[in-house]
């Protein structure tokens, strides 16, 4: 920047009174150790099995001649048992990321009592 304009000393800005600081009556808490993040890792697996799974199957040709195959002898409900197995799943590793919090939580409580 190229201002010519000459900067405010901060005495000017905060009075003499102000400027001293004092020290709190409490020390501080001791530092906690950082939580693993169960959600994270967990949804991470799963979605990294997901990913080599499609991997898997694109990589032949013939894994993706048999999936179009299956996909479209497919019925109307036979798609929908299919979606609520998946929302089952996906409501399954939710609440194992929940249980894995709760213990957490559970360990933490433990160990500061």
């Amino acid at each position: 920047m190229t201002d010519d304009d000459q900067t405010l000393p901060l005495d000017d800005l905060v009075g003499a009174d102000e400027t001293t600081l004092e020290p709190l009556g409490t020390p501080a808490a001791p530092a906690l150790r950082p939580r693993t993040r169960w959600a994270g890792i967990v949804w991470g697996l799963v979605l990294a099995a997901l990913a080599g799974a499609g991997i898997w199957i694109a990589s032949g040709t013939d894994r993706v001649d048999e999936l179009m195959a299956w996909a479209q002898a497919l019925t109307p409900a036979t798609a929908i048992g299919y979606g609520v197995l998946a929302v089952g799943g996906m409501l399954l590793v939710t609440g194992l990321v929940g249980l894995l919090r709760r213990a957490q939580r559970a360990v933490a409580a433990h160990r500061s009592a």
